[in-house]
């Protein structure tokens, strides 16, 4: 019974961005509970890349190169999966940038640009694919926020501004959505340790301290930290859960400040 609950055999998935670090943990995830994975991303050639690096872990996966914040490239790619794969099921909206300059610095267009791609992007991506979820009666639409959607943080005001954007268009679907028996959330990603955060992680960055320190779980989580939660979020098991934003963060959203182990005063 409880094997049943996440079997996602017969399921399509779509995850942007799916070709590498957290979308590529959640794809593999979702691939290995049985649902055809199809991989966004904008370049054919890093693409070739990951599937061949899905195929070294004997998962197969269907990618399809299309721009996230364009209307008619995603009508495009998606009318694609459609005729190549199926109706998608399962939409993970992970394709996302972060440009970390100061406000005073960051030029309007680039601040529009992490918008249109983090926030404007998943709008349009779920659009396309959610009348057909509606007529389905049936639907899981997964939106990769962050701890910037409920703070914020030096130099990243687009981003944030973007994944708190993000949180709320996570609730106003499920509001408009919901009674279709489609669920949407958002996961909340915490500090992952990714190729990407390597650097701060083993170089003695004080980056690393504070995030340590703050941490309750004293560890960064890792990408199948993600994937296990997308799982959930994907299956029958989530069914009554919608408009939620799941934090996978070692507790650190929990933390009122202190480091983590201090004497507290009570």
């Amino acid at each position: 019974m409880i094997d049943s609950l996440f079997d996602l055999s017969g399921k399509v998935a779509l995850i942007t961005g799916g070709g590498h670090g957290i979308g590529m943990a959640i794809a593999k995830a979702i691939a290995q509970a049985g649902a055809k994975v199809c991989v966004n991303g904008t370049s054919e050639e890093k693409l070739r890349k990951s599937k061949a690096e899905f195929a070294e872990e004997g998962i197969e996966v269907f990618t399809f190169a299309f721009d996230v914040s364009n209307e008619q490239s995603v009508d495009d790619g998606i009318s694609k999966i459609e005729a190549d794969v199926g109706s998608v099921d399962i939409l993970v909206n992970n394709a996302g940038i972060i440009k970390r300059v100061p406000i005073l610095d960051l030029p309007v267009a680039d601040f529009k640009q992490v918008l249109d791609i983090d926030l404007v992007g998943p709008l349009i991506v779920s659009k396309r694919v959610a009348p057909a979820m509606i007529e389905k009666r049936a639907g899981k639409i997964i939106n990769i926020c962050s701890l910037m959607s409920v703070y914020g943080r030096y130099s990243v005001s687009a981003y944030a501004a973007a994944k708190g954007g993000l949180k709320l268009l996570t609730a106003n679907m499920a509001c408009e959505w919901a009674k279709y028996n489609l669920q949407i959330n958002g996961i909340g990603p915490g500090y992952i340790a990714t190729a990407q955060t390597a650097p701060i992680r083993e170089g003695g960055h004080p980056f690393n301290d504070l995030v340590m320190a703050r941490t309750p779980a004293g560890r960064w989580g890792t990408p199948e930290d993600i994937g296990y939660a997308a799982l959930f979020l994907s299956s029958k098991a989530s069914d009554f859960v919608n408009g939620h934003l799941l934090f996978v963060d070692g507790g650190i959203t929990a933390n009122f400040g202190y480091v983590a182990g201090e004497n507290e005063v009570h």
